[in-house]
């Protein structure tokens, strides 16, 4: 019996290490071969030039800045210009050839040569926002183009595996993989950082391509490293798809933003704020200042108040508000939770756009 009872227990021991053994491998890939193969297509290389007017000087040397002797001879200065190029990335996500990419990657160009299975085209810009770092633009070609679509960012968890295929130095239809290893960066790159970070090798080049998971959708926009050498170190960011996917659908529909404006001037909670202030913690974004005839304004807020909560999304930190604000609709009416003489008060205001602002133009 006791025989009988150890061979059953081993038996079960057996099922249970197979079965757990098979969900290990099944959620480890063991290439990245056919999901490179299907994705590649949708994944271009852009190549943008623009002109350099410089000041040049016929004499042998320069001189020194502030040296009077430079303002004497100014006048054989003569202008001269040269062409500068730049390399970036970008994916396909309409048929017609719309390209998402980089706002720096195609800023100021002049000419923007988009390469797919190496055949090259002249591509138009049809919006573009430096304050997200997002550019849309579309192939002049009456061809249908292979697309990548976009994913759940929000779904995405620390360690899931990660692809990025892009155009690294120059070397197109490059793929490389590795995890993402924190969500939610702020590298006070953009005015609404919330960046995917991954390990995938990303370097120069790479910036405007996407960062897929292993579904092949698209999750992020490949942006900026953080390398002292210039080259990837395994600090990478993207844009999450979620966030951009706002972005690109107005730069496509009006081919600018319409983002939220509060009109407030904010800074930090201190611990010295906070004990001010009687709050239990240091948290919400503390009012600097409101600008005058600002939606802030005409709502009630005051100089010396918290937010704690914008129209039903809790404020953790300063850094939160601009984000939460710039993502709600202009003209839409909401709630702020604010924190004022030791007590919680609700005010009821309605948003400006901040494309139109005073402040936004100067």
């Amino acid at each position: 019996m006791i025989k009988f009872m150890s061979k059953k227990l081993f038996l079960y021991i057996t099922f249970f290490y197979l079965i757990f053994n098979f969900q290990i491998n099944a959620k480890t890939p063991t290439s990245f071969a056919d999901l490179a193969e299907k994705l590649m297509p949708s994944v271009v290389n852009i190549s943008t030039t623009q002109t350099i007017k410089t000041q040049s000087t016929p004499f042998p040397f320069q001189f020194p800045p502030g040296s009077p002797f430079g303002e004497m001879f100014k006048e054989f200065e003569r202008p001269t210009e040269r062409k500068a190029t730049s390399l970036g990335s970008g994916f396909i996500i309409k048929k017609n050839g719309t390209v998402i990419t980089n706002n720096h990657v195609i800023a100021n160009a002049e000419d923007i040569i988009v390469r797919v299975d190496n055949k090259e085209y002249k591509a138009k810009v049809l919006g573009a926002d430096p304050y997200s770092d997002i550019a849309v633009l579309k192939i002049d070609s009456s061809e249908n183009f292979k697309t990548a679509e976009f994913g759940d960012s929000d779904k995405a968890r620390v360690g899931d595996w990660v692809v990025a295929i892009g155009n690294p130095f120059g070397l197109g239809g490059t793929v490389t993989s590795g995890i993402i290893s924190a969500r939610n960066r702020d590298i006070n790159l953009t005015r609404y950082d919330d960046f995917i970070q991954t390990d995938a090798s990303i370097n120069q080049g790479n910036s405007g391509g996407p960062l897929f998971n292993l579904d092949g959708d698209v999750i992020g926009i490949n942006t900026a490293i953080i390398s002292p050498s210039g080259a990837s170190s395994g600090i990478g960011f993207a844009i999450p798809a979620n966030y951009a996917s706002t972005i690109i659908d107005q730069l496509i529909k009006f081919g600018e933003t319409k983002r939220g404006w509060l009109g407030v001037r904010i800074q930090q909670v201190t611990n010295e704020i906070a004990t001010v202030a009687g709050l239990d913690e240091p948290r919400g974004a503390f009012i600097g200042g409101v600008s005058e005839k600002s939606p802030a304004d005409k709502g009630g807020m005051k100089t010396g108040d918290i937010v704690l909560e914008f129209d039903g999304q809790k404020i953790k930190t300063m850094r939160n508000l601009p984000k939460v604000v710039a993502n709600t609709k202009p003209n839409k009416k909401v709630n702020v939770k604010i924190w004022r003489d030791k007590k919680l008060i609700t005010l009821r205001l309605t948003l400006g756009r901040m494309e139109s602002a005073k402040e936004f133009k100067q």
